[in-house]
């Protein structure tokens, strides 16, 4: 009899498959030389696979600031459905989207999302606090982390690696977009120990178009933070 609860290989990858959906976000207009970017959601992941407000945020953060990143050479860390990564690439920067070196799902998906925007995007697995062999070839103008600041007990590492980062190319920035639930104080205290300062500050719902906004209920914040030298 269980028998009939056992289920084949290609009923598994079926069933995973069956709850992806693919979701268009719109960026600017046609007359502005405005785009769509197609992003592969999984309900089945717990958060790597969705786009959270934080990335939409930042993705909009990009395209308003396209002149900005055109050119540049960005690292999405955490990037996940990799949506603010894939705005910069759309834009002329070269993007190196990564996440949990031990999280292949959500690197194979982020792979699969590149194809299907017709986007050459570099994908690597990247964990936070550790110092594999792929954060040595990595050295960004502009670092990008949509809800990076998620659980208090990985910000050390988060820091770490940005730190790292920042010191590998000079006049480097990390941009990031973040819930308030996040704790001001803790990062306060870790952008002192890292050494690292934060230049400009702004309401997420503030950078938003109107059509866009009406759907954000978050208190979200952008920041962007370089060494204090």
């Amino acid at each position: 009899m269980a028998a009939r609860f056992e289920r084949s290989m290609d009923e598994d990858s079926a069933a995973s498959y069956s709850m992806k959906t693919i979701f268009r976000h719109s960026f600017g207009t046609v007359d502005d030389d405005g785009f769509c970017i197609s992003i592969i959601e999984s309900m089945k992941e717990e958060y790597g696979l969705f786009v959270w407000p934080c990335s939409t945020i930042l993705a909009e953060y990009v395209w308003q600031n396209k002149m900005r990143f055109s050119g540049a050479n960005v690292v999405e860390l955490g990037a996940g459905t990799s949506l603010p990564g894939l705005v910069a690439a759309k834009v002329g920067a070269n993007v190196t989207l990564t996440d949990d070196a031990a999280r292949l799902e959500v690197l194979d998906n982020m792979r699969e999302v590149c194809d299907i925007n017709g986007l050459k995007c570099n994908v690597v697995g990247l964990t936070w606090g550790l110092w594999d062999p792929p954060i040595f070839d990595l050295c960004p103008n502009i670092i990008l982390g949509a809800d990076a600041l998620y659980e208090t007990s990985g910000f050390d590492d988060l820091f770490a690696t940005v730190t790292f980062l920042l010191n590998r190319c000079p006049g480097s920035v990390f941009i990031t977009a973040y819930h308030n639930r996040s704790g001001h104080h803790l990062i306060e205290f870790l952008m002192e120990k890292w050494h690292l300062k934060c230049t400009k500050l702004l309401d997420g719902f503030s950078l938003m178009p109107s059509h866009k906004a009406s759907s954000l209920r978050e208190n979200i914040q952008l920041a962007e933070i370089v060494l204090d030298e």
